[in-house]
């Protein structure tokens, strides 16, 4: 199943593209963010190419799905959002947000791209459930999934080891009521 746009009130979801290396080089290589990803080195302009030249965005083809985040009135690309480990027989996927730069955070967009593309998940995958994994110190990124309906269900303990310390995982799920 091939995406097209999905428009929100702020922004739009589009497939990646080519024009998108820059700013995939730069979010994909910040190391600030490399523990939301289990990112261990940087990315090379060459493999990063590869990757968008090899992508097809068909979901049930590659297993998982990486939308670029854009506002609508600028055309500015502001981050990503992912569906990964998608599981068809299960009918359930992951999903995964990065809003960039850090000033872009708490203006809703990435509550807006959460609920679009959960939306998908349920309405055109018909998928049975989405969840999420957040750390437990990532508040906003709580509040976002707590606000769109996610219930937190479980605790991965010590399951990520950042800045010197491990830390818990929580995993979000949401399940959808309408099938």
């Amino acid at each position: 199943m091939v995406m097209k746009h999905l428009y929100g009130e702020k922004i739009y979801l589009r497939a990646l593209e080519p024009k998108d290396i820059d700013i995939l080089l730069t979010i994909e290589n910040d190391p600030s963010i490399w523990h939301l990803s289990d990112t261990t080195a940087p990315f090379s302009r060459f493999s990063l190419q590869n990757y968008l030249e090899k992508v097809t965005n068909d979901i049930f083809l590659e297993k998982q799905l990486r939308m670029v985040v854009v506002l609508q009135e600028s055309d500015q690309v502001v981050g990503f959002v992912d569906l990964y480990d998608f599981d068809s027989k299960n009918r359930r996927v992951g999903l995964g947000l990065v809003v960039y730069p850090e000033t872009m955070r708490v203006r809703g967009i990435g509550k807006e791209a959460v609920h679009l593309l959960g939306n998908y998940c349920f309405e055109i995958l018909q998928l049975h459930q989405v969840y999420a994994t957040i750390l437990e110190d990532n508040l906003p990124s709580i509040r976002l999934f707590e606000s769109l309906g996610y219930v937190r269900t479980g605790c991965r303990k010590d399951w990520v080891f950042w800045g010197g310390v491990y830390k818990n995982e929580w995993v979000y799920q949401k399940m959808n009521t309408c099938i």
